[in-house]
């Protein structure tokens, strides 16, 4: 009788463990739950990130993938961007893609991803550490290239120019700028920057630091801007100093307010990413990864002048004007 009984707890024991497999394994299985990525841009605030977050969103439609989608509110607030990173590993999300705020301050937490065996893909902005697995951005660098050369073509070549800087750290806009400066000073001699102050990516604070540049050098001739607050800051000074079309205006990204000042002659160029592509990018490489097929190490998703010459080139308008309907849908 002890041993029937000793075999019929054996015989329980061995099926509830089995069980207990069986649904461990059923709780992450691609037939029984969708993929869950996590999507933390550097800021919700900017009409940049909802081209993003549309491209995102169309990807996961396709793969049938559960987007998140969370970031800070303003692109200086690393410790809260590092805190929602750490808040989906503790979730167990089935990948993370994330666009660093700063370099050096998001390395650890990304390294912290690797470590919970989350892949993770690194848009936008790059990072000190090589534990991702895919970086998809723009060639930040050769965008400020075409910045100081686009620039200098409505300069003659000659002149005098001021940087409204984004902010230490932001390693995108730090290669915007190193582009813009290298190229200006390697091929334009006659082009002098002779001030640089940062605007935080701020449009009051790239305002205001605007205003001190040109309340110190009035004989200023072009501004540079290496992001869409740093820009649009940059135009609501002049215009408050009623110098707008009167300086040259060169920045990076777009939206309503700077395409319409470009319309205005205010605005003469912007050098334009292809955000949507790079949310989409971020989510497909992630679930290819997942999935077992080999992923690029680096994706570059290109950049484009925008002038208001070409500003109704089909390419052009559709940077311009990225589709996001989908967000009001997914809602």
């Amino acid at each position: 009788m002890k041993r029937l009984l000793s075999n019929f707890r054996f015989v329980c024991g061995t099926v509830l463990i089995a069980l207990i497999a069986l649904c461990c394994s059923n709780q992450h299985s691609p037939e029984t739950q969708r993929i869950v990525i996590a999507v933390v841009p550097k800021s919700t605030a900017h009409i940049y990130y909802q081209a993003v977050h549309a491209g995102a969103q169309t990807a996961a439609q396709k793969y049938n993938i559960e987007i998140q989608w969370m970031g800070p509110p303003l692109e200086t607030m690393k410790a809260q961007q590092i805190s929602i990173v750490e808040d989906f590993v503790t979730k167990r999300v089935d990948g993370i893609a994330l666009a660093p705020q700063d370099s050096s301050a998001l390395a650890a937490v990304v390294e912290r991803v690797a470590m919970a065996k989350i892949p993770c893909v690194i848009f936008d902005s790059g990072v000190n550490t090589e534990e991702y697995i895919s970086y998809i951005a723009t060639d930040n660098y050769a965008g400020g290239v075409k910045a100081a050369h686009e620039m200098a073509r409505r300069l003659d070549n000659k002149g005098i120019c001021v940087i409204v800087g984004a902010h230490p750290g932001s390693e995108s806009n730090t290669q915007r700028e190193r582009g813009f400066e290298d190229t200006m000073g390697s091929e334009y001699p006659d082009i002098h920057i002779i001030d640089k102050q940062y605007g935080y990516s701020d449009r009051e604070k790239s305002r205001a630091v605007t205003e001190d540049m040109l309340t110190a050098h009035p004989d200023v001739d072009a501004i540079f801007g290496p992001n869409e607050p740093c820009i649009y800051g940059a135009l609501l000074a002049v215009q408050a100093r009623q110098l707008a079309g009167r300086k040259i205006l060169v920045g990076f990204d777009a939206s309503e307010d700077l395409i319409e000042a470009m319309k205005n002659d205010e605005v003469h160029a912007l050098v334009l990413q292809n955000p949507f592509y790079m949310g989409y990018q971020s989510v497909e490489t992630l679930f290819k990864h997942i999935n077992g097929e080999r992923v690029e190490k680096r994706i570059d998703t290109g950049a484009a002048v925008a002038t208001k010459d070409n500003m109704n080139d089909e390419e052009i308008h559709t940077l311009l004007n990225p589709d996001i309907s989908i967000l009001n849908s997914s809602n």
